[in-house]
């Protein structure tokens, strides 16, 4: 966790051992205890990120009961839920996200967690009836959306929650009963 706060509060150049020892009020040694070296900290902090940001939150939305508009919902609520500060708050995706600019084995995982998260949410498009050209387009509003989302209401300019909800519903209530979508401007 200490990795997370270093990251989003000084950006890849705070991933240093005696920095995060000195956070933790341990010695370095104590640091080596449990990691190799910076780099099996990186490796470390990826895998937390992929499990716990990507591949649970999915399992739980899979495993959830109703119809894919429910389950959407819940991805929506659980991908806005308030992050613990322990974790560096809100901003540590775009953390890592910036970190991946610089680092090509981070940009790898972030690359691999988009097509996961994109691909998820394209299936749940295609379980409300979405039409497969309009399912990626989707996808990719709601996912861009949550990334924007996340910075506009860290400035107190958006409601995260609250904003890709409504957008959720927008985009849900596009589909009407046999599934083609509704074409808004009237043609």
């Amino acid at each position: 966790m200490a990795g997370f706060r270093a990251l989003t509060a000084e950006g890849p150049a705070g991933l240093r051992v005696e920095a995060i020892a000195r956070a933790l009020k341990v010695s370095k040694g104590s640091f080596y205890w449990h990691f190799k070296d910076a780099p099996a900290l990186k490796t470390a902090m990826l895998a937390h990120w992929v499990t716990k940001a990507t591949e649970a939150i999915i399992g739980t939305v899979s495993k959830q009961g109703g119809d894919a508009g429910a389950r959407l919902r819940l991805l929506a609520d659980l991908a806005t839920e308030d992050i613990e500060t322990p974790y560096g708050g809100r901003l540590v995706e775009a953390a890592i996200r910036d970190w991946a600019r610089f680092d090509p084995e981070v940009a790898e995982t972030v690359t691999r967690v988009d097509r996961a998260r994109l691909d998820f949410l394209q299936s749940l498009f295609a379980g409300i009836g979405a039409p497969a050209p309009s399912c990626r387009i989707k996808a990719n509003l709601v996912y861009a959306a949550l990334i924007g989302l996340q910075h506009l209401s860290h400035h107190g300019m958006a409601d995260l929650r609250g904003d890709l909800s409504r957008l959720l519903d927008i985009l849900i209530e596009d589909e009407n009963e046999d599934g083609r979508s509704t074409d808004r401007s009237g043609r």
